[in-house]
């Protein structure tokens, strides 16, 4: 099952590591505890609407760009846990099936 709140944590910590800022700056950019940050980042709460646009601003990141990446993380995992159809020869026809 992929979960949302994790490939969104990793997008996050991403986007702070590469801009080299400390969960403390994020934090006191975004007026947002540090550990809930730290919390969110390790996929273990869900971050609101409101709370997801103060964490962007604050890594000066667009909305858009971090959900494309989530979307594009989500897409690859998906792909890793979707049945792969088999061709089976059934009497003469094939049939399609999977193997999950």
């Amino acid at each position: 099952m992929v979960l949302f709140r994790r490939l969104l944590g990793d997008v996050l910590r991403s986007q702070r590591v590469e801009r080299g800022m400390t969960l403390r700056e994020v934090s006191a950019e975004a007026r947002v505890s540090l550990g809930y940050i730290s919390e969110i980042e390790r996929g273990q709460k869900e971050a609101s609407s409101e709370l997801l646009a103060s964490l962007c601003s604050a890594l000066e990141v667009p909305l858009s760009d971090v959900l494309r990446e989530v979307s594009d993380a989500v897409a690859v995992e998906e792909a890793a846990i979707a049945p792969t159809p088999i061709p089976v020869a059934v009497r003469g026809r094939e049939v399609v099936a999977s193997a999950a």
